[in-house]
């Protein structure tokens, strides 16, 4: 159990009860849609942007209490948890650490007040884990910012008012805050991913992207904004022990209520060991990643390196591997279309590539022990 304080125990309570009692009749129902009432309540009672400051209609606290809520929500309801994780760790979060004040106030306020979104971009059909091979470009023409290049497997563009795109400038490699419905900006076709969710490839031309709308720019400001990338990769992390603790706690009881050969299941040591290998690698992956959360938040700095990548990467196959044993318990009921178990699958399996991909964390790990040695006690 991680030991927290006071007011992050009654952020979990409040948030606990408010997803059991609000989340979760229809938590498995939203087929791919964004849950916005989910999101609208959760903005009314104060969640929605725990970690963004109070002026943007945030609750100004830190990353470590956003991750809490990413899992004590994603423990009932996986496509509210999605949301928050989104919306707390990665394209609002880039805003509100890089962006001017005219910028935080025009797009993180929609998002806090659970109206709108910002998406992140950042994938190409050609460029991948290998961001220096991106052909988005932002050049300097007659005075002006002009942007052209095109980005795929965007989340939530249509609920999103603007993405955070990473692009090429003169000086290196950058980011902006692209408004998706500038003139210029076309949707070339919209993606179903095998979660179910729609992800979005657009084209982009000619764009005039405001100078203020600029959020790093050069070596200096890129290094900053990759650093900061720790923090979705965390975000990530807390993501994937959500899917698995929702899993495991639906494999438990299920073990409890299905009865064959005159006892529980859960009673048979086949099941028993599952239930305690799920838990035991759930445990890990929980204080890998509140462990990483916790040090950065008290030193005032982004996640180091390979406390990340190592969080990222447990978490991705830990979740995997609880919700494959969880569904296993299940036998056929869970195997079937539509039930929490199969989408709960799904879900676990985008971790793996999502936020980076298991082998690139796997390569920050082993940079990280070239440069520093094996960590120290």
């Amino acid at each position: 159990m991680l030991a927290l304080s006071a007011e992050q125990r009654m952020i979990v309570d409040s948030l606990s009860e408010l997803a059991e009692t609000e989340f979760a009749d229809d938590a498995f129902e939203w087929d791919g849609e964004t849950p916005w009432r989910n999101v609208e309540l959760l903005a009314d009672r104060g969640f929605l942007g725990i970690n963004i400051d109070e002026e943007y209609g945030g609750g100004g606290l830190s990353e470590l209490e956003a991750i809490l809520s990413i899992e004590v929500v994603g423990a009932v309801c996986p496509d509210t948890a999605q949301f928050l994780y989104e919306q707390q760790m990665v394209g609002p979060r880039a805003i509100e650490m890089f962006g001017t004040e005219t910028v935080k106030e025009r797009y993180l306020e929609p998002v806090t007040a659970g109206e709108s979104a910002v998406a992140i971009g950042i994938s190409e059909p050609e460029a991948g884990s290998d961001v220096k091979s991106m052909n988005t470009t932002v050049r300097e023409e007659g005075g002006e910012l002009v942007m052209n290049g095109e980005k795929t497997w965007v989340s939530r563009v249509r609920e999103s008012d603007a993405a955070v795109v990473w692009t090429h400038f003169d000086e290196g490699l950058g980011t902006v805050v692209l408004d998706l419905d500038a003139d210029g900006v076309e949707v070339q076709q919209h993606f179903t991913n095998m979660a179910g969710h729609e992800q979005t490839h657009f084209y982009i031309e000619d764009v005039v992207v405001p100078e203020e709308n600029v959020l790093t720019r050069g070596s200096d400001g890129f290094k900053r904004q990759l650093k900061a990338l720790n923090w979705e990769r965390l975000g990530s992390a807390a993501l994937a022990n959500a899917f698995a603790r929702n899993a495991l706690e639906k494999a438990l009881e299920y073990s409890e209520d299905r009865v064959q050969f005159d006892q529980a299941i859960g009673e048979f040591q086949g099941i028993e060991w599952k239930l305690a290998d799920a838990t035991k690698r759930l445990q890990a992956s929980r204080a890998l990643t509140y462990s990483a959360g916790r040090s950065a938040v008290e030193a005032g700095r982004t996640p180091d390196r390979l406390g990340t990548a190592v969080a990222k990467l447990y978490a991705s196959e830990t979740v995997e591997s609880v919700v494959s044993e969880s569904l296993q318990v299940h036998g056929a009921n869970g195997y079937q279309q539509g039930h929490p178990l199969e989408y709960l699958y799904r879900l676990a399996r985008g971790r793996r590539i999502a936020a980076g991909t298991d082998e690139i964390q796997k390569n920050q790990i082993a940079a990280a022990l070239r440069r520093d040695g094996v960590p120290e006690v």
